[in-house]
């Protein structure tokens, strides 16, 4: 069980429910150490004080601002607990909002869970979890958390509640900088990429099963046994990437669609079955093939003034 990292309450009006936040997460990141390429050996930070050169232990370390470069103010965890702040040890919900109404790249601030506190929390907790339930909005809320207030929604999970962390609205670059210019695209390469996105659809993500899977730690783990083993790492399966440049667009959305369609094993007819569309070079021939009979139907007439010409004679 993860510990708790986070103790307070969340404050919803005159309600109060005594909680504690617990990562809504967990990274399985293969974890490396630094190494002497030489011989092998770990490379080891120590922490020395800089005044009488002792190595230091974690429990023996503090923190502090620095004003000038010889003037430090420390700064102690009870200094930080006793901020006269109101979300320092609460979780003010300030407001709630349509969900659709907060935008993706304010998400990524730290996902948590809350876990009511004793019987008491217990209560209130199953209330705001249900009634939030039943609307389609979240709460936003400010809280205190690792030396900053920081911005959240709340929401409920599943029988829980979670809070997402927000980033403020000045820590969000604004993306008109990146976009690319306009460029003209014909109605049917919009249905079909459309095609492809309906193609691709599923119902719950869940539902992708093994496609979901990180293949990069899965190979990684790979190399580091079989080079513990003195052997040659065997292969990942999956797909090769892409190589090599698109060059038409409608083509390459018709053939997505039906590889999509093969993939989820429905049968491919005449009706709405993807086809490889057709290349500029196929569309010259026949091009040609209207020209030679334009020719030949020019050709006719004077055919016909010959044999006219010979009756008369």
């Amino acid at each position: 069980m993860p510990r708790p990292m986070w103790s307070g309450a969340v404050s919803f009006g005159l309600v109060t429910v005594p909680i504690t936040l617990e990562p809504a997460t967990e990274s399985h990141s293969v974890s490396m150490r630094q190494i002497h390429i030489e011989d092998g050996g770990r490379i080891r930070y120590r922490k020395i004080c800089e005044i009488d050169g002792a190595e230091l232990t974690d429990d023996e370390i503090g923190r502090a601002y620095e004003i000038t470069k010889d003037h430090l103010v420390p700064i102690t965890d009870a200094d930080l607990d006793q901020m006269p702040l109101p979300t320092a040890r609460a979780i003010e919900i300030v407001s709630f909002v349509a969900s659709d109404s907060i935008t993706p790249e304010q998400y990524g601030a730290g996902d948590y869970y809350l876990r009511a506190k004793g019987d008491v929390a217990v209560k209130p907790y199953v209330l705001l979890r249900k009634a939030l339930s039943r609307t389609d909005k979240v709460a936003v809320a400010k809280y205190a958390l690792r030396g900053r207030e920081r911005l959240g929604v709340l929401r409920p999970h599943g029988d829980a509640l979670l809070i997402q962390g927000l980033h403020w609205g000045d820590e969000i670059r604004s993306p008109a900088e990146l976009a690319p210019p306009e460029v003209d695209l014909a109605e049917e390469e919009i249905e079909q990429a459309l095609t492809l996105l309906d193609s691709m659809t599923v119902e719950h993500l869940a539902d992708l099963g093994d496609t979901l899977t990180d293949r990069y730690t899965q190979a990684l783990h790979e190399v580091i046994e079989a080079k513990a083993e003195h052997r040659e790492p065997r292969a990942i399966e999956g797909e090769a990437a892409p190589a090599g440049q698109v060059v038409d667009l409608m083509a390459a959305l018709e053939a997505s669609v039906a590889e999509a369609r093969e993939r989820r094993g429905e049968a491919t007819g005449h009706s709405g079955e993807a086809t490889v569309h057709e290349l500029p070079k196929q569309k010259k021939t026949a091009a040609k093939k209207t020209t030679a009979k334009k020719a030949t139907a020019k050709k006719a007439p004077a055919k016909k003034t010959a044999a006219r010409r010979r009756k008369s004679a």
